[in-house]
């Protein structure tokens, strides 16, 4: 393994790297947790707005949690158009964009802002690395989550049915979701891995799984017996079954719109296996799936809680580990896990 590797995990609140260097131990790789590249741009809009300014986005797909910003835009009466390419990282369907107002062109129209969409800029790294004193990276692994490319069919239903699919091919093993040759339906991550310079991508999910078994005493726990990881990030709560290095279950949901007790009380029901997907989503979250509970796992008695939410669920019996020495970190260091087992 050789050269310096830049670990990063794209969420919707921050955006979390790692650069380490097979040079330097673990406790002196340099780490930074910064704001998410939706933050960056939602404040970009937002600077328009006030200054009045219709704006055109362009560039490519990327995290959309800049969406509330774009609806403030159009709600001054300010005009938003938007390159197709960079419009899928609003929505997949054009008739939906039409009706929220936003107006798809090829090409900036006269007059017009044009805002950059990327989860990854080049530019902005190499600048950030060099103020450092640190060189750009021979490799760079990413993460994001990504709903997948669904026109015309609900996103949250086209995730879980590619969680189904990824599943089943896979059998669970969490370094297999790490992508050198990305499925077509994973736009985001497909452009992410452009932006990057070709390096693999991976969903946020079996990322943070494989944080967590980052440390080796959870890895070696979930050896003997399974358990529940919780990832309480900004905007989605996410719940894995684990066992033996591989996944058995998946629940997704947002982490505004459920109280902690009935999150509690859903995760407690999706350990046990008779939690549905559609019990989810009629509260608003992404669903739920589990696969054939081994019995060896008996029943996934322990809990590991991540995420920079984590404090939301002090009350629940479980552990709240800090995997490489940062939590925040976990997605960058199951990045590194599951790169180091497929080198």
């Amino acid at each position: 393994m050789k050269g310096d590797v830049l670990c990063l995990d794209i969420g919707s609140g921050t955006q979390d790297a790692l650069l380490w260097s097979p040079e330097r131990s673990l406790e002196n790789c340099p780490k930074f947790v910064l704001l998410a590249p939706a933050r960056q741009v939602a404040a970009r809009i937002a600077a328009l707005t006030e200054q009045g300014r219709p704006i055109h986005l362009h560039g490519c797909n990327m995290g959309g949690g800049f969406f509330g910003a774009v609806r403030g835009h159009l709600k001054a009466g300010l005009a938003v158009t938007a390159h197709p390419q960079a419009a899928l990282a609003i929505s997949d369907d054009p008739a939906r964009l039409a009706g929220q107002g936003v107006t798809l062109s090829d090409t900036c129209p006269r007059g017009h802002v044009p805002v950059h969409l990327t989860d990854f800029d080049p530019g902005f790294w190499r600048g950030l690395l060099a103020q450092a004193g640190l060189e750009y990276p021979s490799l760079v692994l990413a993460a994001a989550q990504d709903h997948g490319h669904h026109p015309g069919g609900s996103n949250r239903l086209g995730r879980f049915a590619l969680w189904e699919r990824f599943l089943d091919r896979t059998r669970g093993r969490l370094e297999d979701l790490l992508y050198e040759a990305v499925p077509p339906e994973l736009t985001r991550l497909a452009a992410l891995q452009q932006s990057i310079g070709g390096g693999p991508v991976m969903d946020t999910g079996p990322a943070a799984a494989l944080g967590a078994l980052f440390d080796p005493a959870i890895e070696e726990g979930c050896q003997e017996e399974g358990a529940l990881l919780v990832n309480m990030g900004n905007s989605h709560v996410l719940g894995l079954l684990l066992f033996a290095g591989r996944l058995h279950g998946v629940y997704e949901h947002h982490t505004g719109q459920i109280s902690s007790f009935e999150l509690m009380v859903q995760l407690g029901r999706f350990r046990q296996g008779c939690l549905s997907g559609e019990e989810v989503r009629a509260g608003g979250g992404h669903g739920c799936l589990t696969l054939p509970r081994p019995d060896a796992a008996r029943g996934f008695p322990a809990t590991y809680v991540l995420g920079p939410r984590r404090a939301e669920l002090s009350g629940m019996q479980a552990e709240f580990p800090a995997p490489g020495g940062d939590m925040m970190l976990a997605g960058c260091f199951g990045l590194l896990k599951a790169w180091r087992a497929l080198a």
